[in-house]
């Protein structure tokens, strides 16, 4: 699996202040409707049903949220740099401001499982997460994505 498969440029946003993580679900579900057709409804209603059973926040500003959609025939992402930090409920109580969401097919087994492997994986690297952080532009925030090489998932 390669990270570029998961993420188009259209499917990058930056915020500027996000004061709940009801409303970043609600922005990436419409950024997942806009980018790849997903219904933002169900995409919202998906992210916090999996939201509910345990934060996403993975720590060092990071937060994965994902979930399995129906209608959609394979993984899927949205990338949000947030310029200012939110409250998450990260495993390391830190505020999150880099957040990459996957939606994948209710069915999709272990390609969902390798994608949410190679996202956590490029996004532990520190160097990485700082040069996002120094971005505010959506096509650089996507070639720096998609430039990182890509880390084996399984």
């Amino acid at each position: 699996m390669r990270f570029a498969n998961l993420v188009t440029p259209q499917a990058i946003r930056l915020f500027g202040t996000i004061k709940s993580k009801k409303r970043l679900f609600h922005e990436i579900a419409e950024t997942a409707e806009t980018a790849w057709g997903i219904d933002a409804a169900q995409a919202v209603d998906a992210l916090q049903e999996r939201e509910s059973l345990g934060s996403t926040g993975v720590g060092h500003g990071v937060a994965l949220p994902h979930a399995r959609i129906d209608g959609i025939e394979q993984v899927r992402g949205v990338f949000v740099r947030l310029e200012k930090t939110l409250d998450y409920g990260s495993v390391d109580r830190a505020p999150v401001d880099l957040v990459f969401a996957l939606f994948a097919p209710r069915d999709a087994g272990v390609e969902h499982l390798k994608a949410l492997a190679l996202v956590s994986r490029t996004l532990r690297d520190s160097g990485l997460r700082s040069k996002l952080r120094a971005n505010t532009d959506n096509d650089k925030l996507f070639a720096i994505l998609t430039a990182h090489p890509d880390v084996k998932a399984a």
